[in-house]
């Protein structure tokens, strides 16, 4: 007989075994059906140690997602306040200028009078 537990997944394979020959099928039949559940089971289930594994797979990832986004997101303002400062600057000499050329319009204009 199989071992009721294989793996990390808990099976009766005994109950399963006494269940399928009280049904017809011989032992052999029964203890090589009752394997390839407890093969399935093992491959396609998810154990709660498995969960707990991608859980902290996944906050590790996420948490260095965070931590780059967090990176970049202050690369970005700083590179705004750079531009925003030179954009400053740059309207301030263009107004400072413009000042300049209507003063001397307005001056230009009051000799004429």
């Amino acid at each position: 007989m199989l071992a009721a537990m294989t793996g990390a997944i808990a099976f009766d394979t005994h109950r399963f075994v006494k269940r399928l020959t009280d049904s017809g099928f011989t032992e052999t039949q029964a203890e090589t059906l009752a394997e390839e559940h407890v093969a399935l089971l093992n491959d396609n289930l998810a154990t709660k140690a498995d969960i707990a594994a991608l859980r902290l797979a996944t906050g590790a990832g996420v948490a260095g997602f965070e931590t780059g986004l967090r990176d970049e997101f202050a690369k970005f303002e700083s590179g705004i306040g750079t531009a925003l400062a030179e954009f400053k600057v740059d309207f301030l000499k263009s107004m400072l200028g413009a000042m300049i050329v209507q003063t001397a319009a307005i001056v230009a204009l009051i000799k004429l009078l």
